[in-house]
């Protein structure tokens, strides 16, 4: 392994090796998302959406029953809303806590995105000036070898960072497509109970008030 690691840097230089680290770090980043979106039950919201349905249709007892059976995350905000959803600031406040912890790493994937094509080019930049200090040393001599096989090595850390940027931009992409459908049924869910069909509203003013 070390051997390994030591000839892709003196093949690509520093840079390369860096970039290699970077990619490592961002696998591990992208596997523990993944794993954190699929333990909260991220988009599995079945039961919840049928809690929404009886809510609005004034069945409040079957949607506690259908909130209880759920796995979201959001089940706890959403049994929050339905027992006392009078402060809608706090409610916002508690789904956007929940959005901040499946969001952590997101910065991280978006500077590796950001930051892998400058360093690729970095690279390629301190490689195509050794070339050319090669290149000068051997004075009357050229060798075109010698100009061509540095030009190689320099764009070889383009393509480099240019392969870790594009796959993280496009997991990144997803992430915050998920993300944004999350906030999105979030609003949803929570309207829905604060603000329920003017025909039920009264008769859940009712029963709230009885328990």
């Amino acid at each position: 392994m070390v051997d390994a690691l030591r000839q892709i840097a003196e093949l690509g230089g520093p840079v390369v090796l860096m970039l290699l680290v970077i990619s490592v770090l961002t696998a591990t980043v992208v596997l523990l998302k993944l794993w954190q979106m699929r333990v909260a039950h991220v988009g599995q919201h079945r039961a919840l959406k049928t809690a929404l349905e009886l809510w609005d249709m004034g069945d409040i007892a079957g949607a506690k029953a259908q909130v209880s059976r759920s796995r979201s995350y959001l089940k706890q905000l959403v049994s929050m809303a339905m027992q006392d959803g009078s402060d809608s600031d706090r409610l916002h406040a508690e789904a956007e806590t929940r959005f901040a912890r499946l969001e952590g790493g997101f910065r991280f994937l978006d500077t590796v995105s950001q930051l892998s094509p400058l360093l690729g080019l970095f690279g390629t930049v301190l490689g195509m000036i050794s070339a050319f200090q090669a290149l000068q040393d051997a004075g009357a001599q050229v060798d075109p070898q010698i100009l061509a096989g540095g030009i190689w090595v320099a764009l070889m850390t383009t393509a480099v960072g240019l392969a870790v940027a594009m796959p993280t931009s496009l997991v990144l992409s997803w992430f915050e497509g998920r993300m944004d459908a999350e906030r999105v049924f979030a609003e949803r869910a929570l309207q829905t109970i604060l603000n329920p069909s003017r025909d039920n509203s009264a008769e859940m003013v009712q029963t709230r008030n009885a328990a």
